[in-house]
């Protein structure tokens, strides 16, 4: 897409998922940088406003800063599709297939990416000894993560100790979802690789106050998570870490810019989970990864902008 074509912005965010507050703050960033870069903003907020009344006519481009639940899942994608109007970031099946963290996982086994091992249950199958039925077959050891299956930013992510505490959270996050994923807890260093148009930008090593790099973790300035630019790994894992997370951005089919999440323990990277949507704010990791290479959150907004198509 020629940059002469993209006028008019239409930057979506907010939304009604549990990131609300998160992509209302990456929405305005963004649109503050595309707006130094002299292009025309609008903005839309699906909490507020059908899709349908966004007026065709006046959009050349939609810049997506949605996060969670109906934002990077396909939903708000698959209405842009209907629109025919571009738009930034992954497609209709390549966010949902992120988004859904028991999808995902197949694509990465598929793809001799290594992933936590894991079960799933539906709030429907659900009975006290299934849980330690599923840890016997699937050889899990303890701690055990559960997590929701559609959920981002580390939403109703529970680490148990052990299988009392396991039952004890699932019965909590099954009041709230219908389908919990389980995996075995990795240990080791948490790192994280932004990827933008199919290449690895830089890798990012995380060291959380916290038990893990949680919601508040990641959004809060109190919880005060030390950030590590470039990782602390040899040359030769650095750049293993990037030929996977490059890897992954591929065999999901993403667009534009993704993070992805890996946990390095025992010389293996572990991949947790992709971004399709990573977090644009003042603390979110891959403008720090694009400034570091020297890219400026500026241009790297306008490099996501000037990406965007329909069917993707």
């Amino acid at each position: 897409m020629n940059k002469k074509k993209f006028k008019n912005i239409l930057v979506v965010l907010g939304g009604e998922s549990g990131e609300r507050a998160v992509s209302l703050e990456s929405g305005r960033a963004c649109i503050k940088a595309l707006k130094k870069k002299g292009y025309k903003i609008q903005t839309f907020d699906p909490k507020l406003n059908n899709y349908n009344l966004i007026k065709k006519n006046r959009v050349d481009v939609i810049f997506n800063a949605l996060h969670g639940r109906d934002g990077e899942d396909g939903v708000a994608q698959s209405y842009f599709e209907y629109l025919k109007i571009p738009y930034t970031h992954s497609g209709v099946i390549s966010s949902f297939n992120a988004m859904n963290k028991i999808f995902s996982k197949e694509i990465f086994i598929k793809n001799k990416i290594k992933t936590p091992k894991y079960f799933s249950i539906k709030k429907l199958n659900f009975k006290k000894n299934i849980i330690g039925k599923q840890i016997r077959e699937k050889k899990l050891k303890f701690p055990i993560v559960v997590k929701p299956v559609n959920e981002g930013s580390s939403l109703g992510v529970k680490i148990s100790k052990n299988k009392q505490k396991l039952i004890k959270s699932t019965e909590d996050l099954f009041k709230k979802y219908n389908e919990l994923i389980f995996e075995e807890y990795i240990g080791g260093q948490e790192i994280q690789v932004a990827v933008i148009n199919g290449n690895s930008l830089g890798a990012i090593e995380l060291v959380p106050k916290r038990l893990f790099y949680d919601y508040k973790a990641k959004y809060t300035r109190k919880a005060k998570t030390k950030h590590i630019m470039p990782a602390r790994l040899a040359k030769k894992k650095y750049f293993e870490v990037l030929k996977i997370a490059k890897k992954a951005h591929r065999v999901l089919n993403c667009r534009g810019v993704t993070r992805s999440d890996f946990k390095f323990y025992n010389n293996n990277f572990y991949l947790l989970e992709i971004n399709t949507q990573p977090g644009m704010t003042s603390l979110s990791l891959v403008p720090e990864i694009a400034n570091f290479k020297g890219l400026s959150f500026e241009n790297l907004v306008e490099k996501i902008l000037l990406d965007a198509s329909i069917n993707r």
